[in-house]
């Protein structure tokens, strides 16, 4: 570590130190809550609409939007601008599109994980559904915490002065306790608490960023400058339609993704539903619009950066941009995004890896106690990954959402909306949109057209051609006109 940077930034220690009392205050909570697995794993369907609908926002936007979002403007430009108006649609799609009917029928199956659902939903003989399903979240969900951590380290890294290594171990560790310690309680309330911060943060970051840039109005000076012209044209920096596409694979996340659908099993009626809508769409929009457009104001600060995920934890390093006090703050804010996202995605691996595979074959006496072992698990695989990481931060999570694409949209949208479907249908389909994407990216094609527009297809048109032969399902359909 270097002293003298921690001696400068004695602030951020101290905020760091406070920060990581409340996080474990709310798993004393959360522990004292939690006395079964529906309280563990989805709060016992008891919460409210504004609680659901901030951790919503805060357990998607990660580092992956204060770092590898925010960092790729600089290369891609204004064009970029895109994702974020994606991701807001796809929030709000998702919650009046998939949270009603989700809620209605995990509560009606008694549900506590999306391959849970799934096999409740379409039937499973065997438990192949379970077992397939429970496998795809835990591959996507190590990827996803490897990003994240990658994230979290950079940052302390550039600001601390801290070694890559410690920063993930210290990561690590106060994640791994909290979480395991309260479960989907302890996650919600920290959510709430890093909710905020990052709604703060994020505008924090465009107002220091573009005024140390020079106000607003300069990027037409961009745009005038032969090198930095592209940033300003549609297939300047990347072709169009992959753009579209990492835009497209980067928000159906929202629509099908475990850590953001799992929110809806917590809701408990349907008022919960129709507030929880319009605090997360406010939230992300705060947060994903404020974000974007830093990237491409810093090539007035920053030259010829090669690694696009350290231009903001440059930028927060820099005192000509951020007066050291709000540079203190900004780090504590960064650090809540990532666990935000990290809390949650340990949850759902590790209520996955229980309840779907170990349960599976072979039941125990002790879920919570198996539960908490597959946090600590999890959460060690991926920091060590992480030591050595496979892609950059946006590489890897627009990876692993194209995964929850191809493999969960059909049956999450199709099978919430539609009678017809079969278990067969379902992992047919799954099996065919892996092959697609993982062919696509082989061969090339991914240069031209982003992988995840042939994968999605070729995954729904299986579904939809199966469940089209199959007999209309479930007698046990639950009313989809209640009111509570």
């Amino acid at each position: 570590m270097d002293p003298v940077a921690l001696g400068e930034h004695w602030l951020a220690g101290l905020l760091l130190l406070l920060y990581t009392g409340v996080l474990l205050y709310h798993a004393r909570v959360g522990q004292r809550q939690s006395q079964g697995m529906a309280d563990y794993y989805v709060g016992g369907r008891n919460m409210g609409g504004v609680v659901v609908g901030v951790s919503f926002f805060a357990t998607f936007a990660s580092t992956n939007s204060y770092i590898g979002h925010a960092g790729k403007g600089y290369e891609y430009g204004l064009p970029w601008m895109v994702m974020p108006v994606f991701i807001v649609v796809f929030t709000y799609l998702s919650w009046t599109s998939v949270a009603p009917r989700l809620r209605r029928f995990t509560s009606h199956w008694d549900a506590l994980t999306l391959p849970d659902y799934l096999e409740a939903r379409f039937g499973s003989a065997g438990g192949y559904l379970r077992v397939t399903a429970g496998l795809v979240i835990m591959f996507a969900s190590l990827l996803y915490l490897v990003a994240i951590f990658k994230g979290a380290g950079n940052l302390f890294q550039v600001f601390l002065g801290v070694r890559y290594e410690v920063a993930v171990g210290i990561t690590l560790t106060v994640v791994m306790l909290y979480t395991s310690i309260g479960g989907f309680v302890s996650v919600v309330r920290t959510d709430v608490v890093q909710g905020i911060l990052m709604v703060l943060g994020s505008v924090t970051i465009f107002y220091f960023v573009t005024d140390a840039a020079g106000g607003i109005g300069r990027l037409p000076e961009l745009a005038a400058t032969a090198d930095t012209a592209s940033l300003f044209t549609w297939s300047g920096g990347i072709p169009f339609m992959v753009l579209v596409g990492i835009a497209l694979s980067g928000s159906l996340k929202l629509l099908v993704d475990p850590r953001q659908v799992s929110r809806f099993y917590a809701l408990k009626d349907e008022r919960s539903v129709r507030t929880g809508i319009w605090v997360a769409v406010i939230g992300i929009a705060l947060i994903q619009l404020s974000l974007f457009p830093v990237g491409i104001y810093s090539h007035f600060l920053l030259d010829a950066v090669s690694d696009t995920d350290m231009v903001i934890p440059t930028l927060v390093n820099d005192p000509q941009v951020f007066p050291l006090w709000v540079a203190d703050c900004l780090v504590i804010a960064i650090l809540a995004a990532a666990m935000s996202s990290m809390d949650s995605v340990l949850l759902v691996g590790a209520s996955v890896l229980y309840k779907d595979l170990v349960e599976t074959f072979h039941p125990t006496g002790h879920p919570l106690t198996w539960t908490r072992v597959g946090v600590v698990g999890l959460a060690g695989a991926a920091a060590i990954i992480a030591l050595e990481p496979p892609g950059g931060i946006v590489e890897i999570t627009i990876f692993s959402g194209s995964l929850y694409a191809v493999c969960f949209f059909p049956a999450i949208l199709f099978g919430l909306h539609w009678r017809r479907g079969s278990a067969a249908g379902v992992l047919a389909s799954m099996g065919v949109g892996v092959t697609v994407l993982l062919a696509w990216m082989l061969w090339g094609g991914s240069g031209y057209l982003h992988e995840v527009f042939p994968a999605l297809a070729a995954s729904c048109l299986v579904y939809l051609l199966m469940a089209w032969r199959s007999a209309p399902a479930l007698t046990s359909w639950p009313r989809i006109d209640s009111r509570e």
